[in-house]
């Protein structure tokens, strides 16, 4: 899978998941260029979201369900990911 496959993917597990109002996944992967965590192939991502699931939960807990929602691409796809939530 390529990174705009894996923000394909990533978009549609968040959306089902959180229903966010506003959410833009940038590639950052041409940053980490030669980084050790590149090798793998996966990806590093800047997440910006805003949703109404956010309401009253802490910082780890907005974390915790974007981790979720994202599921084995955690594992599978993604080597780095920033969130900002907004």
């Amino acid at each position: 899978m390529d990174n705009q496959q894996r923000i394909a993917a990533m978009t549609d597990c968040i959306t089902a998941s959180l229903q966010p109002s506003s959410l833009e996944i940038i590639d950052d992967s041409a940053s980490h260029a030669g980084h050790a965590g590149a090798k793998t192939g996966k990806g590093h991502f800047i997440l910006k979201i805003k949703s109404d699931a956010f309401e009253d939960k802490s910082i780890l807990e907005q974390h915790r369900m974007i981790y979720a929602a994202l599921g084995d691409l955690m594992t599978t796809d993604i080597h780095a990911l920033t969130i900002q939530v907004l």
